[in-house]
């Protein structure tokens, strides 16, 4: 006889009790992740500190970090934890504090590659979030200090070192350089 497996919605998997290893939900189950190390970490600060501050001081929006929930598909569902994402007051204003996951994707995610991450499943996240509307995805790679920025429709732009990360038509103004992230 054969079973009949049941899928979680983004609503059910919101309200699951926090059992002390991080998950994302990929097309309605659960799938564990590794915890981050430190490096990961380090330069995880770094992006909220940096792009944070950028934000704040120009009232501009909102970053969130630590796998803040981002629902990437639905019908079954998908919420990918991004490593650091920015939202505008546009996408959700300045006086909302959602409580649970936002109903519109941030303008831009970055993601910081650990040890473990496969490439194929991060190119899948990637895409998942660029077919939502996140506007720009930054994938960081610590090992060879570059950021791979992907966009929807423009080619993949890889930076190196000597480099800075910009998002002109997002964030006008913000410059990055990179030896300040991977020093």
């Amino acid at each position: 006889m054969a079973t009949t497996e049941s899928l979680l919605t983004a609503e059910d998997f919101l309200l699951l009790p926090d059992n002390g290893h991080p998950t994302e939900l990929v097309r309605g189950r659960i799938v564990m992740m590794n915890v981050p190390y430190y490096r990961h970490g380090k330069i995880c600060g770094r992006i909220v500190r940096f792009v944070g501050n950028f934000v704040e001081e120009r009232d501009l929006g909102t970053v969130v970090s630590n796998d803040a929930g981002v629902i990437t598909e639905r019908d079954p569902d998908s919420v990918r934890g991004a490593d650091v994402a920015y939202y505008s007051y546009r996408r959700v204003p300045k006086d909302a504090d959602p409580d649970g996951y936002p109903a519109t994707a941030p303008e831009i995610v970055f993601e910081v590659c650990s040890p473990s991450d496969r490439s194929k499943p991060l190119q899948e996240k990637v895409a998942e979030y660029l077919n939502v509307g996140v506007l720009v995805v930054c994938v960081v790679e610590p090992a060879d200090q570059s950021v791979d920025v992907h966009y929807l429709d423009r080619p993949l732009v890889t930076l190196t070192i000597d480099q800075e990360l910009t998002f002109p038509g997002i964030l006008p103004g913000f410059s990055l350089p990179l030896q300040r992230l991977f020093k």
